[in-house]
């Protein structure tokens, strides 16, 4: 793809911008009265939404249509259906036809009504968009993972020097069993934690026909295969490759350790307070395919060490996590499973107004980033918290691919003394979709 000079010179105009305009989002004029719950729209966060693919409209559009001080502009996709079917969507909520749409995102960043962004593309697009949307004075809210741990110390980089509001899009900070168990753990009440177990689901989730078919073929009219790819190898169009079965490629995604991955274990890392750091060694174990599309592990066991001497052991099979202490455990079995423990004791602790109390927001992500923008305040996922996060998927790809056990150093995030670790952290991109 070569885009024109043109339409690539907006980000830097957009850096003027957003220099400008660090603090505070668009101000709709107070004479356009809004009657929805009394808000004024001087007093709404207006969005763009860039990917509206399953999850994109499904939990972010909708969530955020229900939100009374939300307001959505625009919707951008790749995909021409998709993104009709999102341009619907929000005309029938406001009940009208001008939801703005676009194919490329730079135009929808190019406008200087939107506050925010709700990005939810392929994971290979997650950090650049966000990286544009940035430098563009927008705030954003973007589904997880990064790609490589390189692009999270990127975004880290990026948001901190923009002063831009990030939410890592994940619903598990506001799931009461998760909270419920991490507070649980970080006041003592399994005594001194000593490991965690998480169990992720294994395989490959192949979802419709699309994996059936993995044979090159002519793009389908209505889709920018091209601008699909971006920052990622050239690659043949197949309809196994795009969509919801990225997930299975490692060019674009890591599998079911960095999918599912970014929610349990960030709750491991939340109960074991090192959200802001991370482990000492990684040593995994994957199966990978020998041939096919899909190139991601479909089994895998993994032992990450923290330098408290706690262990993560995280495995493919089933959905659950248990924190294990000298004095009993906490944890859930399947996705958002009831509360467990070794005692009705622990089960039913009482937490005082004096300990530890972990941020939440029982409105979800999406509430949790609006009342984030307005008050400038971190969201309960932030990006530094959220790269350390997919750093650990990350390292343990690594170590199962190297097949080798790894020293990680989480101060200067880098592998000691082991450059043929290092080229793992980062990954080339394709021009011109350089950060």
């Amino acid at each position: 793809m070569n885009p024109s000079v043109t339409r690539r010179s907006f980000l830097n105009k957009s850096i003027k911008c957003a220099q400008a305009s660090l603090a505070a989002p668009f101000i709709i004029p107070h004479s356009a009265f809004s009657s929805q719950n009394n808000i004024l729209p001087s007093e709404k966060i207006t969005l763009g939404f860039i990917g509206v693919g399953s999850h994109g409209t499904g939990v972010n559009l909708r969530n955020f249509l229900g939100q009374p001080d939300a307001k959505v502009l625009a919707v951008c996709d790749v995909d021409e259906e998709r993104m009709g079917r999102a341009k619907n969507i929000v005309d029938e909520k406001y009940d009208n036809k001008d939801c703005s749409v676009y194919s490329d995102f730079r135009d929808l960043l190019a406008l200087k009504d939107i506050d925010a962004v709700v990005i939810s593309t392929p994971d290979h697009w997650h950090v650049p968009l966000s990286v544009y949307a940035a430098r563009a004075g927008k705030d954003i809210c973007c589904e997880k993972p990064t790609l490589t741990i390189q692009e999270g110390q990127q975004l880290c980089d990026v948001i901190k020097k923009y002063q831009r509001i990030f939410q890592t899009s994940t619903e598990d900070r506001s799931v009461f069993v998760y909270h419920r168990m991490a507070e649980l753990v970080r006041n003592g009440r399994i005594g001194k934690l000593k490991s965690i177990h998480v169990d992720l689901w294994q395989g490959h989730g192949i979802l419709g026909d699309y994996g059936k078919n993995d044979r090159p073929q002519p793009v389908p009219k209505g889709f920018n295969y091209d601008l699909w790819l971006g920052p990622a190898p050239e690659a043949p169009y197949t309809p196994g490759r795009c969509h919801y079965n990225f997930r299975w490629i490692m060019e674009y995604s890591g599998g079911m350790l960095t999918d599912w991955g970014a929610h349990l274990l960030d709750t491991a890392q939340w109960g074991n307070d090192t959200e802001l750091t991370g482990p000492i060694s990684i040593d995994g174990k994957g199966v990978f395919p020998k041939d096919g599309l899909y190139d991601t592990a479909t089994d895998y066991n993994i032992e990450y060490i923290y330098k408290n001497g706690i262990k993560l052991i995280v495995k493919s099979g089933g959905c659950g996590i248990r924190f294990i202490g000298s004095d009993g455990w906490v944890g859930n079995t399947g996705w958002r499973g009831p509360l467990e423990a070794s005692s009705q004791q622990i089960l039913h602790s009482y937490i005082g107004p004096e300990e530890t109390h972990l941020y939440t927001c029982k409105g979800g992500e999406h509430r949790n980033f609006l009342d984030c923008v307005k008050s400038r305040k971190q969201p309960y996922f932030p990006v530094e918290i959220g790269h350390r996060c997919c750093s650990l998927l990350h390292l343990g790809n690594i170590s199962m691919i190297l097949n080798k056990k790894l020293e990680w150093d989480p101060d200067r995030q880098l592998f000691p003394n082991d450059p043929e670790a290092n080229r793992y952290l980062s990954r080339p991109r394709r021009s011109p979709w350089h950060l």
